[in-house]
């Protein structure tokens, strides 16, 4: 039975990229919105409670001359006359003069700031004997009382005529103040953040390999400065990979030269058949280090714009891997599920899962056998391509995990009865790292390691 094993810092770096967050300009546009809108709704509290007043007295003062006027109109207006004037202020002033009795069933006003403001003002205008109401009779209006001589009437007002302004044209008001107020936070968050944003896309692709062009050097003095040294950093990083390049080809060269010339010395050299076998393996030894040391320098091919065949890649591996198995006594078989696309480097792809196969031809052999049976299996899992690599070595003990992980670090000297460079699963996880995948190593001694790696995979191809 397996046991899983603490996800590798690659793993853990991708849970990290998997949860949900907003970016820069989501983040700053929504908090300078936020602050707006608390500006707008302070600033239009201040403006109502400001209104309230002047407008309570001049509304007052609009009623009271309209009550004086209509009260002398009345009263000096010869009987016969009455009811033409009374029609036509109703018609023409939107006031209704209505007898007024004592069984009338009253509503009182409202109890806001404002219409207490109105009231009290009214009653400082016409009288303490002044009343004013909401309605009558469940008649809707601004009802005042006023007498002349014994009679008592209500002079009705619209209550559209006097109360503040209606709601629906502040509703418009304040929705264009709100777009207004929303743009210009969009254009003022997009004028700090699009420098951002630009460095953020161009730094991503000189970390996927690329060449990105020359950020412009102009703007803000900080954002010219960031510019200018990111632009100075970028060339710099391009001229350490050409001469890293121009230095791997040297090396290259000039330590396999000697090392074939002294394949060649040992062959017609006089020397015994064990000793040249002796030899010839501590050469073979050195030149698959010098070759994992090279494994290890060379870069990360550009994460492609289009996905790849990972089924194909993988099958094309296999085909070539095997015969090399067989011809060292071992076993490689594999389960390859079909139509796997991926974002990844068909050379990558393969650079991995090559190293994951020579790590288990190496160090998984059978302790009963001295044979290496290494099973393969790709498929998918939800949204990534699974890829494991098994053995039946004697398998790492759990703490050795994460050393093992590291460069240059090697298992125990009974899982690693050959020698090597200890660079094959920390250039599987620096790639893995390059497109977001994952690795995990599964074990329990003494049945063999199981190595699971993930990588973020395509519906189809892209076309």
């Amino acid at each position: 039975m397996y046991t899983s094993l603490p996800p590798s810092s690659t793993q853990a770096r991708s849970q990290q990229r998997s949860g949900f967050s907003l970016g820069l300009f989501s983040r700053s546009f929504l908090l300078l919105a936020a602050l707006m809108l608390i500006s707008l709704g302070a600033w239009l509290q201040v403006f109502f409670s400001m209104e309230e007043g002047p407008r309570a007295r001049q509304m007052a003062q609009r009623v009271t001359t309209a009550v004086s006027i209509t009260r002398s109109a009345l009263t000096y207006a010869p009987p016969h006359v009455r009811p033409a004037l009374l029609l036509d202020l109703a018609t023409k002033e939107g006031l209704r003069v209505q007898p007024r009795d004592s069984n009338d069933t009253l509503e009182p006003l409202q109890r806001s700031n404002y219409w207490q403001e109105v009231y009290r003002e009214i009653r400082a205008g016409l009288g303490s004997q002044t009343l004013v109401m909401w309605s009558v009779n469940q008649m809707p209006g601004i009802w005042v009382s006023f007498d002349i001589n014994d009679d008592k009437y209500w002079l009705v007002f619209d209550r559209e005529q006097l109360t503040l302004t209606a709601g629906p044209e502040w509703l418009g008001w304040a929705i264009t103040a709100l777009l207004l107020a929303l743009i210009g936070a969009a254009v003022s968050v997009r004028f700090v953040n699009h420098p951002l944003a630009r460095l953020a896309k161009v730094a991503q692709q000189l970390a996927r390999g690329e060449t990105p062009s020359p950020l412009p050097e102009r703007g803000p003095n900080e954002i010219r400065e960031l510019n200018v040294a990111f632009n100075r950093m970028a060339r710099d990083i391009r001229q350490a990979e050409a001469d890293r390049e121009i230095m791997l080809a040297g090396i290259s060269h000039d330590l396999r030269t000697p090392l074939a010339r002294m394949r060649l010395e040992i062959e017609l050299s006089n020397v015994s058949d064990e000793t040249r076998h002796a030899i010839d393996e501590d050469l073979a030894q050195i030149d698959h280090s010098i070759g994992q040391l090279m494994e290890y320098a060379r870069p990360a091919g550009a994460v492609p714009e289009e996905g790849i065949d990972a089924s194909l890649a993988l099958q094309e591996l296999i085909d070539r891997e095997r015969s090399h198995t067989e011809s060292l006594g071992g076993n490689l078989t594999a389960e390859i599920e079909t139509a796997l696309f991926a974002r990844i480097q068909a050379n990558d792809l393969k650079r991995i899962v090559s190293n994951l196969i020579e790590n288990a031809r190496r160090y998984g052999r059978s302790p009963l056998t001295n044979q290496a049976n290494i099973h393969l299996t790709a498929s998918t899992r939800g949204n990534s391509i699974e890829i494991t690599v098994e053995d039946q070595g004697v398998g790492i003990e759990p703490h050795e995990v994460q050393r093992l992980l590291r460069p240059f670090s090697r298992g125990e000297t009974a899982r690693t009865g050959v020698s090597g460079a200890g660079l094959g699963l920390s250039i599987v996880e620096r790639l893995l790292g390059h497109v977001s995948g994952t690795l995990e190593l599964i074990s329990h001694p003494p049945q063999g390691l199981l190595v699971r790696i993930t990588i973020p995979r395509m519906k189809r191809s892209a076309t």
